[in-house]
């Protein structure tokens, strides 16, 4: 099976050299491979999971408490307006 890692590398926002594409490509089949591997392996009467600690729910009950100030949260920022985060756009291209 051939992986086209320049398009994976880019889909990424990763810049590869021409070595790290053949590695990665080495690598990502070996990977492969190795999941290919888990098709063979007997799970009849098997139960299907997600998870198999047994934890149902260790999130931390929801409490609002003091925090930062709108002043100090924006104090770093590299552009506000009225308050808020200033940010370019990303769906136009603005």
């Amino acid at each position: 099976m051939k992986f086209d890692v320049s398009r994976v590398a880019k889909l990424a926002n990763l810049s590869l050299s021409n070595e790290e594409k053949k590695k990665f490509a080495v690598q990502l089949e070996e990977t492969i491979e190795y999941i290919k591997g888990l098709d063979e392996v007997d799970t009849k009467g098997v139960e299907p999971t997600s998870q198999v600690t047994g934890l149902e729910n260790v999130t931390r009950e929801d409490i609002a408490k003091p925090s930062l100030s709108q002043e100090d949260a924006l104090k770093n920022a590299k552009s506000t307006h009225n308050g808020f985060f200033k940010v370019k756009g990303i769906i136009n291209n603005e």
